[in-house]
Order: structure tokens, then sequence, then C-alpha cells
């Protein structure tokens, strides 16, 4: 099983998310806490008491969503699920630089909320609009866009296979919308998020941002992650600020972060954060071999994907560790030591199996 951990953007926001989360678990209410401290923004009474209104706006909904992914990452932490490589959607690659340990908690919470401010603030004026155009390649788009002639249009998104976000100027979209069904499009669907984000008419909010990035560290990379940008995974020796700076102003090339992913030989996906939008564009994507995906936005899911993760792993821990075949007993067997020990980790639920002898087996009821 090789893990790949995916983190949504904005777009994905809606009160009350992460609320049960925060209920159940010590570890999400300090990650709420520590936000809070770093920001000065009570996070939790917006997205918790606030209005979609408030939670809408960018400066609240960058932060929002962020806290949320790194509250659920700590719980898997606890569990001892690691994953190799994570990819975020345009917000979502903070997330992913943070769990890599490249930018630390606190400088990555700081440029996030100055991040969401800059995009909410230092927007240029006009009327702005995001649109998701289903159904035609990422070419064909592209040509969408061009035969605009009245109007800021580009696409700004390449979210995975059949499916291209455009933005820019309202009437522009309306246009591209126009034609985009003409030519062959199943589907042209108004977003919620508007802005002209990752396109140059955010160049100021850029170079604002780009200030902050030269006053934090950047440090070595832990797990891989999947630049936005291009689709390829970061290298310690690129210049990761500039890399950031741009990310604001180009195209978000999730689709190919996703082929990156896949030809690593990623086979398990986790989405982690509010909605399933990621799990979808991966549903999209054909592939030759059975890719399991998962995520995690509440208590439930999250018990579900534990389960199934940890699973896995005490399967391919003593697989590796014996050369025999697993049968029906001993998969039951496992299923057993999952259910009466919650608490411990997968690696610790592998050895405590693998320590198991026979009489303490049959002494165990299953009925076949």
């Amino acid at each position: 099983m090789k893990i790949g951990v995916l983190f949504p953007g904005q777009g994905a926001q809606s009160i009350g998310m992460g609320k049960d989360l925060y209920e159940n678990y010590q570890e999400v209410r300090d990650i709420y806490e520590n936000v809070h401290k770093i920001t000065g923004v009570d996070i939790k009474k917006i997205t918790f008491d606030g209005t979609e209104q408030e939670l809408s706006k960018t400066q609240n909904t960058q932060i929002a969503v962020l806290t949320m992914s790194l509250a659920i990452l700590k719980l898997l932490e606890k569990k001892g699920i690691n994953a190799e490589i994570s990819a975020g959607l345009s917000l979502g690659e903070y997330t992913a630089l943070i769990y890599s340990k490249c930018i630390s908690f606190e400088d990555g919470v700081e440029l996030v909320k100055k991040r969401g401010e800059y995009m909410q603030n230092l927007l240029p004026e006009g009327d702005w609009a995001m649109a998701a155009i289903l159904g035609l390649e990422d070419e064909k788009v592209e040509e969408v866009c061009k035969k605009v002639v009245d109007g800021f249009v580009v696409p700004v998104n390449y979210n995975t296979q059949g499916q291209v976000v455009i933005s820019g100027e309202k009437t522009a979209v309306e246009q591209a919308e126009i034609i985009a069904k003409e030519m062959g499009a199943k589907k042209v669907r108004i977003l919620k998020t508007s802005g002209p984000f990752h396109t140059k008419k955010l160049i100021e909010a850029s170079n604002a941002l780009r200030k902050d990035l030269e006053k934090i560290n950047i440090n070595k990379f832990k797990t891989k992650v999947v630049k936005n940008i291009n689709g390829d995974i970061y290298k310690d020796e690129e210049n990761i600020k500039d890399i950031l700076a741009e990310h604001m102003i180009s195209p978000v090339k999730f689709s190919k972060c996703l082929e990156t992913m896949l030809k690593m030989g990623i086979d398990t996906f986790v989405e982690i954060g509010p909605g399933k939008t990621l799990s979808g564009f991966v549903k999209r994507i054909k592939t030759e071999k059975e890719i399991k995906i998962y995520n995690i936005c509440d208590v439930k899911s999250l018990e579900n994907t534990l389960k199934e993760l940890e699973k896995e792993y005490v399967i391919e821990s003593i697989r590796e560790s014996s050369d025999a075949n697993l049968t029906k007993m001993d998969l039951q067997m496992i299923e057993y030591l999952l259910t009466t020990n919650a608490n411990l980790t997968a690696k610790d639920l592998a050895t405590t199996y693998n320590h198991y002898n026979d009489s303490k087996r049959a002494n165990i009821i299953i009925e076949e």
C-alpha cells in the first residue's frame, strides 16, 4: 500500500465543517487553539457559529480549510498513518508543504493568513467569475477562452480529465460558457468562489506575498510534495519562495499532480479536509490497476478510513514478515485485533499479531 494524501482548497468550505472532530478529539482542539494564537483569528467561531457569507471571505476560508486539514493530519499521525507523497489544490499546496516539514506549522499558518488577506484585499476592481467546464479536453477549453473577444478569461484549474476551471471577467466567462457548450461541453457550472485567482491579475497580491515569503525559513522535505504549477515533485534545491509567489498567478495543473502520483505507484489516495471534490477528480482518471480512495471530513469518515488503512497496513506487515499466505482465519484474527485494540497504532497491531501464538488464536471464537 502506497499512500498519497490530497488537500482541498478554497470552495470546499461549509458552516460546521470539522465541528464533530473538534468536539471529540483533544488533538483537534489543540490545532484550532494554536491557529488562533498565531493568527489572532478565532476560526473556530467563524467556522462553527458564523455565517456562510463570513466564512466565504477569502481571508477566512483559507485559514478555515487549512486548520481543519491540519487537525485531521494530527489524528492520522497519532495512529501512525503516514503518506509518501502529497498534493493540494491551490491553497491545499500550503497544507502539503506544512505536512512535508518544508515549511513550519507556524510559518505556514501565518503565510496562509497573509495569502488570504492579499487575495481578498488586493483583488483588482471588476466583476469577476469562475466556472467549471466539464466534458472538454484541456486544449479545447484553452481554445474556448481564446475565442472570447470581449473581456478577460483564461483556464486556471486543470482539475482532472474532462474538467477545467476558467476565471475572468463575468461577461467573458458568460461568453465562454456559450462557446464551450457549442463546442460540445457536457456542462458548465458557475462556482461560488469568484475572482481572477491564478491569473496575472493577482500580480499585486503575489508581490506582497513574496515579501512575506522572504522572511521564512525553508527546510528540507521529509515527504514528497507535487507542485501545482507543473505537476513535478518539489526539489530541495529549488527556489521554493519564488515558486509559491508564482503559484498565486499561475494555472493549477492538478490533473498532472495526480498523474505524477500514479506514476510513482500510489495506489491509495486519502483526501483530508472538507468535501469530496478531490476524491472525485481521482475517480475520473482511467487507471490499469485498482485505486482505493478515501476522504476524511468528519468523525465517521475518520473512523472508517482509519479502520481500512490499519487493516491494510497490518496485512502488509504480516505478509512482509512471513512467506505464508494469509488464511480466512488470519484475516478474521486481524479484524478482531483492530476491534479490540483501538488505541494501538497500525505498526503495533502488526507486532501484536505476530506475537500471538496458536493457542491464543484458538481461544478466539471465529464463525466459519
